[in-house]
């Protein structure tokens, strides 16, 4: 078993640091390894218990597929073998049409650390509704409230600059970038995913695919963004020493704990050389905390590594779940870029939203990030994660199974087939790369069936609200689904099963 790497810090929520080279040696056996997923008549029981207990979650699947391209709206809500019809949401449980209850480890893709629809945050939601409605166009003190409240916990976000997503926050830094640097070119680390917006579809899931899911962007869109593998400081110098070329790099994009919420894991002392790497070429440092704000402790990301960026990114967080948030903040001098109004033509980036720090959002994020203080959220959901990625792991290391789970406080990993760490120099990738993208979907579905809610079946965000009691149970009906796993030889040595 491999052990984290003790790397706590006052007032975060990360008890330690996966051991990373010991991860990615698991990952490496992971993709050697024959697929082990349950057996054909565990997957045909599982099949039968969504046709015997829902039956409204189909029907409403079935009527969406006629309306909504692919039948969801939300990549989240892929499910096989159809998508739950959720109509419920309370702490750190889901309920379906049908009346199913499901333990939530999705937490609404991150946001909802105090766990889903907090009383202490929906009554000041209610109240600003019957008082005021969700938007009116204008000024609302909670807009101004609540980008103090960010300043206070974030520093180095002098200035905060309210949007509608994190995939619009993503854009605005890029633009504030080229408009205080004067330089166009964007490094992006491969695998991470930084929203949907043409400039940043590129190198996503998989490190170094490049544009392959950049169907419907032109080409030209994407020829100032640059790919480099995580961790690898060398090749980061030598694309910026590139990139000066042709006039320099605008911004470097991270994701803090590595590629899509620590998927493809990065050391702690790379961001201070980041950092150093980009201060000599006079890139921006852009650190996009959709994710980790909040959730790794009030400070973020930046917070717990001690690292200052120029630009940090928010998304769903900033409202603690509600609909309609993100943005973008840091120092005044490069947040100057956003002001202006109409005189300002020609002189600032310009962002919009007719929604954009609308009073709901605005409020319940204020509120939302004041009772994650005043409780300690984030470090509460640092234990669930703890001791959920401990009871995998020895659940995991009993059965003899090649599976790979570690965490990084509240956001677990458990990787059961691989497909993310598919390499691009594998000549039989995309022959492994359907099976073990399937893999992920009858896994998803074996949890569903068992009353859990996971991401794609290989993340697991945790919540204050996931007591001792609630992570004790749902280990063991991971073990169910452990327990029908079909028996194989993982050859010689065997696996550690265990990530961190």
């Amino acid at each position: 078993m491999n052990a984290p790497v003790s790397r706590a810090v006052a007032g975060a929520a990360i008890s330690a640091w996966p051991d990373v080279d010991a991860v990615r040696r698991d990952l490496d056996r992971l993709v050697a390894t024959p697929l082990r997923r349950p057996g054909d008549a565990a997957l045909a029981g599982y099949r039968a218990w969504y046709e015997r207990n829902a039956p409204g979650s189909r029907a409403t699947a079935a009527e969406a597929a006629r309306y909504i391209p692919g039948g969801v709206q939300h990549n989240l809500a892929l499910n096989e073998p159809w998508p739950l019809d959720i109509v419920r949401a309370e702490g750190a449980y889901l309920w379906d049409v049908d009346g199913n209850r499901y333990t939530d480890f999705l937490q609404a893709g991150g946001p909802t650390v105090l766990g889903s629809n907090h009383p202490a945050v929906r009554e000041r939601v209610v109240e600003l509704l019957a008082d005021c409605g969700p938007v009116t166009g204008m000024l609302h003190s909670a807009e101004v409230r609540l980008a103090k409240l960010i300043h206070d916990f974030m520093p180095g976000v002098q200035r905060f600059r309210m949007l509608g997503s994190g995939t619009e926050g993503v854009m605005a830094a890029v633009r504030a970038a080229r408009a205080h640097t004067g330089k166009a070119h964007v490094i992006k680390i491969g695998g991470a995913y930084h929203g949907w917006s043409d400039q940043v579809v590129y190198g996503l899931r998989i490190p170094g695919t490049g544009g392959l899911e950049a169907a419907g962007i032109p080409p030209g869109a994407l020829e100032l963004t640059h790919e480099v593998p995580p961790g690898d400081l060398d090749r980061l110098r030598e694309t910026l020493a590139a990139n000066e070329e042709s006039g320099g790099t605008a911004a470097v994009l991270v994701e803090p704990v590595g590629p899509e919420s620590g998927t493809h894991l990065v050391r702690p002392e790379d961001h201070a050389a980041v950092r150093e790497l980009c201060d000599a070429f006079g890139a921006l440092l852009v650190f996009d905390e959709v994710v980790t704000a909040f959730r790794l402790g009030m400070g973020g990301a930046q917070g717990y590594f001690g690292v200052r960026p120029d630009l940090t990114v928010l998304g769903k967080c900033v409202a603690g779940g509600y609909p309609a948030a993100g943005g973008v903040g840091g120092s005044a001098e490069v947040m100057a870029a956003f002001e202006g109004g109409l005189t300002a033509a020609g002189k600032r980036a310009l962002v919009g939203g007719t929604l954009s720090a609308n009073p709901l959002s605005c409020v319940a994020g204020y509120h939302a990030l004041v009772e994650m203080d005043r409780t300690g959220a984030p470090a509460l959901a640092g234990r669930a994660g703890d001791r959920l990625r401990a009871g995998l792991a020895a659940r995991i290391a009993a059965r003899g199974l090649p599976y790979v789970t570690y965490n990084i406080g509240s956001i677990v990993h458990l990787h059961t087939s691989g497909v993310l760490h598919l390499s691009l120099d594998d000549p039989e990738l995309f022959d492994k790369l359907g099976p073990r993208t399937d893999m992920l979907g009858q896994m998803s579905m074996a949890y569903s069936a068992e009353g859990m809610v996971t991401i794609a079946g290989s993340r697991l965000y945790t919540s204050m609200a996931h007591t001792d009691e609630i992570i004790d149970d749902a280990l063991a009906r991971f073990d169910r689904v452990l327990a029908t796993v079909d028996p194989a030889d993982p050859g010689p040595g065997g696996p550690s099963g265990v990530g961190g």
